[in-house]
Formats: C-alpha cells, sequence, structure tokens
C-alpha cells in the first residue's frame, strides 16, 4: 500500500494518540451517548478494528452507557495508534460537539512543516456526515439544495469494458467495477450497470440514463465509464484498428444537458471517465533552467446582453450545459494505468478519498485530493485531469443521512 501524507482536515497528528486516549477517556466516558457508541462500534466494525465478537461483548456485557464507553476506549487504547487514530477520526464524523469538547480538534504545538507529513488512515468504509454539518452546508446559500428525499432518490450510470474483440483485456477492471458499485451504493446511489457494452450500446444506456423516472426527485446524478480510449473518446468492445467502435465523451454532457433532460436542469452532474486519452506517458525529464513559455492570448472584451433591446415573451433560456463537473484519469493524450489485480489507481484513489473525506469536503476538494495522491506517487506521471467544470455552487454528498 501506498503511505500518503496525513492532511490536517480532521485527523489529529500521531503524537501519541494512546496519550491522547488516555488524556480525555474520563470526560469521553462522562459524555459520551448510547446512540454515539454504537455507531462507533459499527464504524470500527467495518475498518476491521474490532471483531463481531469484541463488539457484542461490550453491548452486551455493560449495562450503563458509561460502563461501555470505558469498555470500548481501552479496547481501543490497546490497538495502538492506527486503531486510536479512527476512533478519533469517527467520533469527529459522529459528534463533532463532544469530540471538540475532549479538545481533539488541535493536534499538538506548531511545527514546521517537515514535521508535519505524517501518515493518513484510510477509512475501508465509507464515514458518515452529521445531521449538523447537512444543516449547516444546506442553509448557507453555497450548496446545491440536497433534502433526505432527493438523496434517497439519487441515481448513477456505471459502464465498465473489461473483454474486447480486437483489444487487450482490462485485467483489474473487474475490481473497479466492484468498487466503484459499492462506494456508489454507499453514497445513497442506486446504480444502473452495464459491462462490456459497444460504443452505440454506451450511447444508448447514456440516453435511457437521462429519461431514467428518478431523476425528476435526485438531488445529483453520477456517470462512471471504465474502457480502453483515446482523446475525447470510449472504445466499445468490438473496437479493432480496421472497424473503430467508439463513443464520444461529449455525447455524455449532450444527453444530459439542459435541452436534452430537462429532470437534471440546475443538479450536479459528476462523471467519472477511467480510460486512456493517448498513447504517451505523462511525465519528462527537465534540466535546469528550463525555459518556461506562456502561449496564452489576451482575452477580448466581454460579451454582453444588450438589454434593452430584450423583451419578455413569457420564456427564459436557461445555460445548455451548466452543473456538469468531470474527472478525467490522465491528462489529455497520455495514457492512464491499471493493477491486474486490484484496478485502476484512478478508482482505487477515488475509494480511498471518498471513504474518508466526503462527509466533510465538496466534490472538487475531493477532486484535488485525488489528484495529489498521484502527485505524491508519480505513477508514471500520469496525473487526473478535471474537466468542463460548471458548478455554481458547492456540492456535498452528505454520505449516511
Amino acid at each position: 500500500m501506498f503511505q500518503p501524507l496525513l492532511t490536517s482536515e480532521f485527523f489529529c497528528f500521531i503524537f501519541p494518540l494512546l496519550a491522547e486516549l488516555a488524556r480525555v477517556r474520563r470526560n469521553f466516558v462522562e459524555k459520551v451517548d448510547k446512540v454515539v457508541i454504537k455507531q462507533l462500534l459499527d464504524d470500527l466494525l467495518g475498518d476491521g478494528v474490532l471483531s463481531d465478537g469484541q463488539k457484542d461483548a461490550i453491548l452486551e456485557e455493560n449495562n450503563s452507557t458509561a460502563d461501555k464507553a470505558r469498555c470500548l476506549i481501552d479496547i481501543i487504547k490497546k490497538k495502538g495508534d492506527v486503531a486510536s487514530l479512527k476512533m478519533i477520526a469517527h467520533l469527529y464524523a459522529r459528534d463533532s460537539t463532544l469530540h471538540s469538547e475532549l479538545g481533539l480538534s488541535c493536534g499538538p504545538p506548531a511545527q514546521p512543516a517537515a514535521d508535519q507529513q505524517m501518515n493518513i488512515v484510510w477509512s475501508t468504509t465509507l464515514i458518515p456526515t452529521t445531521e449538523a454539518f447537512w444543516m449547516e452546508k444546506v442553509k448557507d446559500g453555497k450548496t446545491y439544495p440536497a433534502d433526505k428525499n432527493s438523496i434517497r432518490n439519487r441515481v448513477a450510470l456505471l459502464i465498465t469494458n473489461i473483454k474486447f474483440k480486437g483489444l487487450s483485456d482490462r485485467n483489474g477492471a473487474d475490481k473497479d467495477e466492484e468498487n466503484m458499485e459499492k462506494l456508489l451504493k454507499a453514497l445513497g446511489y442506486q446504480v444502473v450497470k452495464y459491462t462490456n457494452l459497444t460504443g452505440k450500446k454506451i450511447d444508448d444506456a447514456v440516453r435511457d440514463f437521462s429519461e431514467h423516472p428518478k431523476l425528476k426527485e435526485t438531488d445529483s446524478v453520477v456517470v462512471v465509464i471504465m474502457s480502453h480510449g483515446k482523446l475525447g473518446k470510449v472504445l466499445g468492445c468490438d473496437h479493432d484498428d480496421e472497424n473503430p467502435d467508439e463513443f464520444p465523451i461529449n455525447n455524455i454532457y449532450k444527453h444530459l444537458d439542459s435541452e436534452n433532460c430537462p429532470a437534471l436542469l440546475n443538479k450536479p452532474k459528476i462523471i467519472f471517465i477511467q480510460a486512456c486519452r493517448g498513447e504517451n506517458k505523462g511525465s519528462v525529464l527537465l534540466s535546469d533552467g528550463a525555459g518556461v513559455r506562456d502561449d496564452a492570448s489576451q482575452p477580448g472584451p466581454p460579451l454582453c446582453a444588450d438589454n434593452k433591446n430584450i423583451e419578455d415573451d413569457n420564456s427564459r433560456c436557461v445555460h445548455k450545459e451548466k452543473d456538469f463537473t468531470c474527472l478525467l484519469s490522465s491528462t489529455p493524450d497520455t495514457i492512464s494505468f491499471r493493477h491486474r489485480v486490484d484496478g485502476s489507481f484512478l478508482i482505487q484513489y477515488i475509494v480511498d478519498v471518498f471513504n474518508t473525506f466526503a462527509c466533510k469536503e465538496h466534490i472538487h476538494d475531493l477532486f484535488l485530493k485525488v489528484t495529489h495522491r498521484f502527485e505524491e506517487h508519480f505513477i508514471e506521471g500520469q496525473m487526473p485531469n478535471m474537466d468542463r467544470v460548471s458548478l455554481t455552487k458547492h456540492f456535498y454528498f452528505f454520505p449516511g443521512l
């Protein structure tokens, strides 16, 4: 496993964490409630920190809430720093007020930046958001609307091409499909799934998805397409050199735009494309003194409507392409990499980042964390690329509501 850097988002510094838990033990036992204890037990069971037997023993062998809390924190202390870090992180997600009252929101005295580079413990299950965080964000005016009914009606499209007629099979892509489906379902999306489609069938699937009955009720959609590819296109499973079988990525935007899919007007449309965009590697060798060239042309004057000549015809115009954001697995003309067993690095990193941070971060900050992991590990220069971003507000998944 790669060992990325610890950010200061909500994980405490490991300085030691055993001492941190010992310091707050008394107050934790006095203040934590039964609901939070059960949530922490579920979280730690999902992470593999606790076994089923340990969870059951904490609940069944202790009568009072305080005894359950005391038993839980003592077991976690014995398991070491990694387990302690996970419990502190889950406590923050479940009850940020108690986390703050216990004094866990701060690390040690300020350290030099180099000394702050510690390891993140990536959650293996989706950390849920809190009701308080959701209410704060939906009221701030900077966040896309997301009530509980719309969250319950979420729907996503997942297309994975694994076997090909004229190209090599995508070994490990079945793991990508499994991991992405699990993540989407945990985020509250009903997943419409297809495997091994031709380019035309991919187009049909996206078009059919644009007419899904739940789109009127959902707060957002996610579209994931994973296959071989080239610049601007995803390859269908019948592709070979003599008979191209292709799906233009631009068709996603056409089928889901305001004109062709009015049910998604003003709703975020999040797109993930795992596919090569060319045959080049995304890395170069630089010598000292390499020059920098800026070919950006000067922008022209802004285009403004002549308001004096506009009349009201009892109709309105809307932006044809709005509320999209897309994360592609590589920059233009470059290749993407995939582990033969564990699947694509993009999907692995998306799952890690979303499981750990979707409870508190909006979509673009999540994207940035994914790209940061590629920067840290430098996998043959592969760098994901955000494209055609037209979101006008922050979008949060609010997992667990």
